[in-house]
């Protein structure tokens, strides 16, 4: 008996272990690249969407929209996330690899300018923001703030956000302005970085997208005319009012097919949009209401 009961459970492990197996190997995988912006969001639409489907996984990245879409051109992701629309000269050279970028936006955000809380300024207008970030201005006392040196951050030049802030605040639009952001501007790596930064020196400035908004330190109104301000929020941000509003994309090499289509109907799915609305940002179907 004892025996018979070692056979049955020999057995039972054989089977379960190539099972197991079995079902790894049917596993499927999509892997995603890109922005940091949206990376929170995007993990927790691969939450719920592995839920949903439990025989795909999917794996998220972060290191900006560059990143990600350097990955997509070279066949390396099957999704690329960003923050700003891909560039003629990037979608040449996937064209020329072969590729055919497709653009699918999936989300809105407002680009949050930040100060220390103990900065007492509340708001400033978009002129404002050029002279301090092209080194224009260099304290605080100008806009009403203490007598300190401006500390400028910025995200790093891979960053989707770090090229929508310099076309539109930098370069104010103009296609074809060279302006650049100042010189001693920290070029950090991540917005969560910006946020410790600015959290602990009282002259910092830094932006980011609205997902990364916290208590920790004070989001400033932007204005376009000297009169009327706006705060980042989705209010502002689906009245357009805001002037650092942008759409959120994801990139796939032709139109989705398979696993990938099934993560992006998801994403745009009511539910999937509820993650949107979770971490911050402005889900997509909001301003067609």
């Amino acid at each position: 008996m004892k025996k018979r009961t070692l056979y049955l459970l020999c057995f039972l492990a054989t089977f379960y272990f190539f099972d197991g197996c079995k079902r790894s190997a049917d596993r499927r995988y999509i892997q995603i690249k890109g922005s940091d912006t949206m990376v929170n969001a995007a993990q927790l639409l691969s939450e719920k969407f592995m839920q949903q489907y439990q025989d795909i996984f999917v794996a998220i990245t972060g290191g900006g929209s560059g990143v990600g879409i350097a990955s997509l051109i070279n066949e390396t992701c099957d999704i690329a996330t960003a923050s700003r629309e891909m560039k003629p000269k990037e979608i040449e050279m996937a064209r020329k690899r072969g590729g055919n970028p497709v653009e699918i936006v999936v989300a809105y955000d407002g680009i949050a300018v930040i100060v220390n809380l103990k900065n007492p300024v509340e708001q400033l207008t978009m002129k404002d923001l050029n002279r301090i970030f092209t080194g224009q201005a260099g304290n605080w006392k100008e806009f009403g703030g203490p007598d300190l040196p401006i500390v400028l951050l910025s995200r790093e030049v891979s960053s989707g956000t770090h090229i929508y802030f310099k076309e539109e605040v930098i370069r104010e639009g103009k296609r074809d302005s060279t302006a650049e952001f100042s010189p001693d501007a920290l070029l950090l790596t991540s917005s969560q970085t910006i946020v410790e930064e600015v959290a602990n020196n009282q002259a910092a400035i830094g932006y980011f997208g609205m997902g990364y908004i916290s208590d920790r330190a004070k989001t400033l109104k932007v204005g376009s005319d000297g009169v009327h301000f706006y705060a980042p929020d989705i209010k502002n941000v689906l009245s357009k009012q805001y002037p650092l509003s942008r759409p959120l994309y994801f990139y796939t090499n032709g139109d989705p097919v398979g696993i990938v289509k099934q993560f992006v109907d998801f994403t745009l799915s009511p539910e999937g949009q509820r993650q949107f609305a979770e971490t911050g940002f402005v889900p997509r179907e909001a301003l067609s209401e």
